[in-house]
């Protein structure tokens, strides 16, 4: 049970550890620390909430509706490039840690959110299909403890970028560096925009 939950552990940071929009979003609200805790705590419920529907097998439903898939890839795609825009301008008016950077409100966070989570289809491709057949090939009692290690994966992933974020707090100090990370921020997503729509 414990090898497991180890290989699901594993298996999750493997996973989730690469360059998205989802992360992104997460390292510029811990380095602003605006409502931290809430991201952190949505994105490691829902990727625990779709393990777990891929480990009580609805992989294969999500799977055999391509049309679904396809739909959020557009949407998905539609959205980043949104918020590629909506970096851009950050970038032209850029704040500090200091307080100078407004928060966007706690429903719009929540919001952004969701919609970085959800409206990704690779999120289904990785959680639901993936992780969850992976999970299936440890038996009745074994995918569950591997479906608790991808989730605890989630959950200590993006609570250390959420919250570990805050040690960059000195070069975050200065505008310059909001610049530049809301402009890598945007091309992050022009090209996972473009990337989605091209797989």
């Amino acid at each position: 049970m414990i090898t497991a939950m180890l290989t699901g552990l594993f298996t999750g940071l493997g996973l989730i550890v690469a360059i998205g929009a989802q992360n992104a979003w997460v390292l510029r609200q811990g380095l602003a620390r605006d409502h931290v805790g809430t991201v952190v705590a949505i994105c490691a419920l829902s990727d625990a909430l779709l393990i777990v529907v891929g480990t009580a097998g609805m992989g294969a439903l999500v799977a055999s509706h391509p049309a679904v898939l396809t739909a959020l890839k557009w949407l998905g795609a539609a959205y980043l490039l949104w918020f590629a825009v909506r970096s851009l301008r950050s970038a032209l008016h850029p704040g500090t840690l200091d307080g100078a950077r407004p928060s966007a409100g706690r429903g719009s966070i929540i919001a952004t959110t969701l919609a970085l989570t959800y409206l990704n289809p690779h999120v289904y491709l990785d959680t639901v299909l993936m992780v969850g057949n992976l999970a299936n090939q440890h038996g009745p009692t074994g995918r569950w403890w591997f479906a608790l290690g991808a989730a605890l994966a989630s959950l200590l992933w993006f609570a250390g970028l959420g919250f570990g974020a805050r040690t960059l707090a000195g070069p975050m100090a200065k505008p310059r560096t909001w610049r530049l990370l809301d402009l890598t921020i945007a091309v992050v997503m022009v090209v996972l925009a473009v990337v989605l729509v091209r797989s």
